[in-house]
This record gives C-alpha cells, structure tokens and sequence, in this order.
C-alpha cells in the first residue's frame, strides 16, 4: 500500500466530514506543505519542548525534567520559546526524550499532514498512544484522518462550512495564530483550491 494520499483520497475525507474537498487541501498546505513524511520514511513531525516540560509534569518527572532542562536546554523548557527549534531536527530531539519516557515523548510532537498532537490520541479514539503513532507511521490517509478526527472533536466543522478561518485557526493552532498569519494563510490556500471538486 502507497504511503501517498490520492485527490480520491481526500475528496472521501472531506464528503465524510461534511466540508469542500478544497477545505481539506488548504489544511494540508498551511500545515505540511509537502509531504507527510520525510525522505527517510519517517513521519514529519515537530517535537515541542514546552509541551515536553508539560508532559513530564504529568508523570510526576519534576526532577527529571529539571535534568533534562539543564542538560539539553533545547528539548525542555517551560515555556515556549522559538530560538530553541532550529538547533536540531525534531526526530533527534524525539529519540534523545523518548529515551527518558516514550510516553511523554511521542505525546509532545506534532504529527503528519494534519500536525496533529500525539497528546490527543484518547480524545481522538485511538486505542493507545502506540496506535496513534502507528497510524502516523502507516500512510497519508491515516495522518488525515486523525486531522479530521481532531476537526470533529473539536466541533470545528462548523468553522470550516463558513470559511471561518480565524475561528479556525484560534482552535487549532493555538491563541498565537495570528503571529503567523495562519488563518490568512488558511484563506489563501483555500482560494487557490476553491474550484477542486
């Protein structure tokens, strides 16, 4: 089986989830532009630190991640910080914390087309974090369907249907989308796909 999502593909994903076809095309576009692995096979993530910190938290690693802070200062932190991304790839920094706890690890990346977060794997219906990732692992058409499983749960289909894209986007990307102009972004892209059917 392909690892590549077809057009097909993604016009079933959307006629399922009640939106255009374009819709789901500009997502993809803002989120991961190219495709949803690297060259390597493996999945196009992006580990978060502050997330990282979080997750921690939530297994009671209080010392641990002040270790891990002190030792690799780009992989965990508290809050967030845009200097830290670039100084090395997000698979390094996955493999480097999954070594102290998997869990907390492979829930404070970003996955696939959608850049869905491994911390949503429950909500989503998986029936582990492994599951998830496995998915993430498997194909195009797997990443996508977390990503509209993220948009059902999250009651943002209703956004989509009225190209509300700031509304969008608050829900999605976080309270900091407009330093990055996703909903315009979002806008543009969609206005690029609007006459795919």
């Amino acid at each position: 089986m392909s690892k590549t999502i077809t057009l097909d593909e993604i016009r079933s994903a959307a006629i399922e989830l009640g939106v255009e076809t374009a819709v789901l095309l500009a997502i993809h576009d803002v989120e991961c532009p190219d495709s949803g692995f690297n060259d390597d096979g493996s999945p196009v993530i992006l580990f978060e630190p502050h997330v990282f910190w979080r997750e921690l938290g939530n297994v009671y690693y209080y010392t641990k991640r002040e270790q891990m802070r002190d030792l690799f200062p780009d992989i965990c932190y508290p809050t967030w910080q845009k200097s830290a991304y670039n100084v090395r790839p997000s698979h390094q920094k996955l493999y480097v914390a999954s070594v102290l706890h998997w869990e907390a690890a492979h829930s404070s990346c970003s996955w696939g087309l959608g850049q869905v977060m491994g911390n949503n794997w429950e909500d989503l219906g998986y029936a582990s974090l492994k599951a998830f990732i496995d998915a993430m692992h498997e194909s195009e058409a797997k990443q996508l369907d977390a990503m509209c499983r993220f948009i059902k749960v999250n009651n943002l289909v209703d956004e989509l249907q009225r190209h509300d894209w700031s509304g969008f986007a608050r829900r999605y990307n976080g309270s900091g989308y407009r330093k990055n102009r996703y909903d315009e972004k979002l806008e543009a892209a969609y206005a690029k796909h609007k006459h795919t059917k």
